[in-house]
């Protein structure tokens, strides 16, 4: 497309370079700016043309442009606008949607960038913009239709306006009333309260009363009777019957126009497909309440002047109802579009790419116009967050039949591929404890396992009054929360089910369940010690990357590879992952490029291999869908613009991030839905509304009002007080307009972590740190002296090994109200002095204090030791409240002893200390003549640099 800079109206010179919203006034047959403090006032009397600009996640600028039209406009001035907003595309490089608007018939869309409505005034440019405000308060009535956003439309003060249909708005000079028609829905009615606490903002100054009056509601309410007293007294309303006028357009089959010299000729067709469309032209595409543009790429501006002028023509029968007219691009097409044909590509290959983005910015600036923002932007490099609190208790079960069996501790972070598990993490969350219950299903499981799974899963949720978030996770999908959770696990090859075993010996499949003494190849990946994973592959040579490092085994070697592109951080991820597979083995280093042959010969010989990183699904600006499920049916409706006040109670709603959804519920929907959430994430993966390729096996998680985790509110601006309240959305938001903001609610008290089963609570010397499930912080000891080995020996040995560490230092990677230092001082000591009461006899299984930052193992509690017994009871208690980010643990209180007599070759060593804190018991001088350096500093230190700088010092 040939663009010139007459074709370009100085108005918008750098306009769309920052994500935002941009306004302009048709005058005088040219756009001017509006300013800031009157967007969303609109004039029935003139035409605008109206530049939405959002930042994506992919670095690049999307535009949606729109053209409003008041019903006084002029035809001139609504033709102007039009043109414009072509021109203005041609600006932005010629990929815009483009949108004709009309007063009372707007697109959900262009409503959601004014919420809570626009209410259009009198006048115009043309009229010297006479309008309501300057004269004296007139009474009004308003009609409101729309139960996501909002459609108000002025009509006469007078009772044949009213109807059973619609929710009116009634504004007087001291009140305004807002009238429920029967036929309305709970949401409807929420909605118009929005338009309601609008007036009352905006042309009341927030100072007038507020009355919501029920359709048949008689005479004995005393606002009910106010309200009908200014319709001359109560009478009831007529049933009026729909106009034969308002036929539907949904209906009608799609009609097809090729655009030639500005007229619009019929394309015959027996079926819609995309080849129908020529580059070198424009058509048209009536769908009845839509009525679309398609602009080939090669076209002229002119030649897309007149389509537009065409698609006006077309719309302008009077024997159809409005249409929206939508203007696309070739290969920038909406979903919309695209879903009216019968077949469509998955991709269509465009040839220009940057190329007319590029031409317009190098024209644009050659007029001394910055162009930095037509360039697309740099992506976001932002590393992906769990947004969950790592340091809770963790509970695995497997899957077995209709049945599952706990796992202990140890073999809770071993998984098979060919089993299912059900797994429950409670963690402190940041009102309250959380809890998310999960299924987690190998890629050989069979199906009669994945069911019983979710099944058992879906009762423990119910069980536990639908508190806990549910989620549904494949292997190879893991999202970055389960890689938190579990931070080293290992995914073996096989099934212990009986099931799994059953399957493979009907279908005479060869046993591969892993065994310690056979032939396997495990992937290392991950991030670092709290996210590292061992993926059992296929032991052949193709199951190479050079990407990653590997470790192989059979029952008398063990090799490590490491290939071209890793780092020495996955290198040390290899070291850690070896002391969870084979602890007790030299193995042979091999670098990419110089292996053995025997390394080969195990792989069975060698064969071409990738090089590039298994790709994650990348998270996608996330999307918002209101649902509606009937009889296996799905239908859903998208929020544009979406916030948290779109989430009613009463609804279903879908949050789509591509890489993961979300189903919410609101407390109103009823039980029989919540049973069907997983079913509904399912049917809305398999439809994919969006077309944007969504995986089957994405996760899915099942999410209660009022238990949003942090990886959800994440994605809204959050008021935990909104989701706290109670009644339906219409009580709810009555509440705050009568109130005139939103009523202080206390916050939920903080939870007790919940179990399933019974298993709330474990004495603290039964449980381990989070960071040392399978001991990664172990130090590797092969290869090392006698003297060394034998320490080794008493470090494996189990009666000699207390696997208690200093618990990890908690990162919070969602926002937390900073609580003064009086009120920890003062909550800490009241807690003390609770505590201490209890010292003088045992306490109770049940009630026993969990240590936040611990894990709960399913292991039989040990004995707590009399020594100290007070000092740990408390630093249990308090240590995750007090300890701040980047500081060592209180250790106050600890005894101090010289440090010959606590290391491990000690002649008079101290018997009561803990052997796995050697170093706490030294005094500070001490501490930094022996380390070269602080307790603060040592304690920042990763685990496995602590426990080498110990061992060298003979304290570990």
């Amino acid at each position: 497309m040939s663009v010139s800079m007459r074709d370009l109206d100085p108005a918008f010179q750098g306009a769309g370079q920052k994500a935002g919203l941009e306004i302009w006034r048709i005058e005088n047959f040219h756009p001017v700016p509006v300013s800031k403090s009157s967007y969303g006032k609109f004039f029935m009397g003139d035409s605008y043309v109206i530049l939405k600009t959002t930042a994506v996640k992919s670095g690049a600028l999307r535009h949606d442009i729109h053209y409003w039209l008041g019903k006084d406009t002029s035809q001139d001035e609504a033709g102007t606008a039009a043109i414009k907003t072509v021109e203005l595309d041609a600006a932005l490089g010629g990929r815009a949607v483009q949108y004709r608007e009309v007063q009372g018939h707007e697109t959900e869309k262009f409503l959601s960038y004014f919420k809570p409505c626009i209410i259009p005034q009198e006048g115009g440019v043309a009229t010297g913009f006479k309008h309501a405000e300057a004269e004296e308060h007139k009474i009004r009535l308003y009609v409101c239709r729309g139960k996501h956003v909002v459609h108000v439309e002025e009509v006469p003060f007078a009772r044949s306006s009213l109807s059973h249909d619609d929710i009116f708005i009634l504004d007087t000079k001291s009140k305004i009333f807002q009238f429920n028609c029967s036929n309305s829905s709970i949401q409807e009615r929420a909605k118009a309260l929005e338009v309601v606490q609008y007036i009352k903002d905006n042309y009341h100054d927030g100072k007038c009363e507020v009355a919501a009056i029920e359709d048949g509601k008689l005479m004995a309410d005393v606002e009910t009777g106010e309200f009908w007293g200014f319709f001359g007294g109560f009478a009831p309303l007529p049933r009026k019957t729909a106009t034969d006028g308002a036929k539907s357009t949904e209906a009608l089959s799609p009609r097809l126009f090729r655009v030639e010299k500005g007229e619009a000729e019929p394309v015959e067709f027996d079926s819609l497909v995309r080849e129908l469309l020529d580059t070198n032209k424009c058509y048209l595409l009536d769908c009845g309440a839509q009525v679309f543009v398609w602009m080939g790429r090669t076209t002229s501006l002119d030649e897309r002047k007149s389509a537009s002028g065409a698609a006006d023509e077309l719309v302008r029968d009077l024997d159809r109802p409005r249409s929206h007219i939508i203007r696309v691009i070739e290969g920038f097409e909406t979903v919309m579009f695209r879903s009216k044909f019968d077949s469509w590509p998955p991709s269509t290959v465009v040839a220009v790419s940057e190329d007319g983005r590029g031409k317009v910015a190098a024209l644009l600036k050659s007029q001394g116009v910055n162009v930095k923002g037509l360039l697309k932007a740099a992506p976001a490099t932002e590393e992906p967050q769990p947004y969950i609190d790592c340091t809770g208790n963790l509970q695995v079960w497997r899957v077995n039949g209709e049945g599952k069996t706990l796992l202990p501790a140890s073999d809770q972070s071993k998984l098979y591929s060919g089993d299912c598990y059900v797994f429950q993490y409670s963690y402190p969350g940041e009102d309250k404890e959380e809890c998310l219950v999960g299924t987690w299903f190998g890629k050989q499981s069979i199906e009669e396992d994945r069911t019983s799974a979710t099944s058992l899963a879906s009762k423990m949720v119910e069980s536990l009054k639908f508190l806990p978030v549910q989620a549904r996770i494949y292997e190879g999908s893991e999202p970055i929360q389960f890689f938190s959770i579990f931070q080293s696990y290992i995914v073996f090859k096989g099934g212990l089910s009986e099931g799994y075993k059953k399957y493979v010996a009907d279908n005479e499949l060869a046993d591969e369940t892993y065994t310690e003494n056979g032939l396997a190849l495990f992937r290392i990946q991950g991030t670092g010690p709290e996210n590292m994973q061992a993926i059992q592959v296929e032991p052949v040579a193709s199951s190479l990357n050079s990407s990653y490092c590997y470790i192989l085994h059979s029952d008398s070697s063990i090799f490590t590879w490491s290939g071209n592109l890793t780092t020495l951080e996955d290198q040390e991820l290899v070291e850690r992952q070896l002391d969870l597979i084979k602890p007790n083995m030299q193995s042979k280093l091999q670098k990419e490029g110089a292996e053995s042959e025997q390394f080969w010969e195990m792989l069975s010989g060698k064969s071409e291999y990738p090089s590039q990183k298994i790709g994650r699904v990348p998270e996608s600006d996330p999307h918002l869908f209101s649902c509606t499920f009937s009889k296996g049916d799905l239908k859903v409706t998208e929020i544009y613009n979406f916030n948290q006040d779109d989430l009613m109670t009463e609804d279903i709603f879908i949050l789509d991030c591509h890489s993961e959804i979300f189903v919410w519920m609101g407390q109103q929907v009823d039980s029989k839905s919540r049973m069907h959430a997983l079913t509904i994430g399912e049917k809305f993966l398999e439809h994919d509304y969006l077309l944007e390729k969504l995986s089957r096996q994405a996760p899915i998680y099942f999410v209660m009002e009022g238990s949003e985790p942090p990886f959800f509110t994440r994605f809204f601006t959050w008021d935990s007080a909104k989701s706290a309240m109670h009644g339906n959305s219409f009580q709810r938001k009555l509440a705050i307009v009568k109130n005139g903001g939103t009523p202080s609610l206390d916050k939920p008290k903080r939870r007790t972590p919940v179990s399933y089963g019974g298993r709330s609570a474990v004495p603290e010397k039964s449980q381990r740190s989070r960071s040392m499930s399978f001991s990664p912080e172990r130090v590797r000891v092969r290869g090392r002296s006698p003297a060394f080995n034998a320490l080794a020996a008493t470090f494996e040995n189990s009666n000699a090994r207390n696997l208690s560490t200093p618990p990890p230092v908690v990162k919070k990677l969602y926002p937390k109200s900073a609580t003064p230092d009086s009120e920890k001082l003062a909550s800490r000591s009241s807690a003390i002095s609770s505590l201490s009461s209890t010292f003088e006899k045992p306490v109770p299984a049940r009630e026993t204090i969990i240590p936040r930052s611990l894990k709960v193992s399913p292991e039989a509690p040990k004995p707590i030791p009399e020594t100290n017994s007070m000092s740990n009871r408390i630093e249990a208690l308090t240590i995750q409240e007090d300890v701040k980010e980047g500081e060592a643990e209180d250790e106050e209180g600890l005894p101090i002893y010289p440090y010959e007599r606590i290391k491990i070759a000690s002649t008079d060593p101290v018997i009561e200390i803990d052997a796995t804190k050697r170093e706490t018991y030294l005094s500070s001088v001490e501490f930094r003549e022996k380390f070269g350096m602080t307790k603060d500093a040592f304690y920042r230190l990763p685990k496995w640099k602590q426990n080498k700088l110990k061992m060298a010092l003979l304290l570990f």
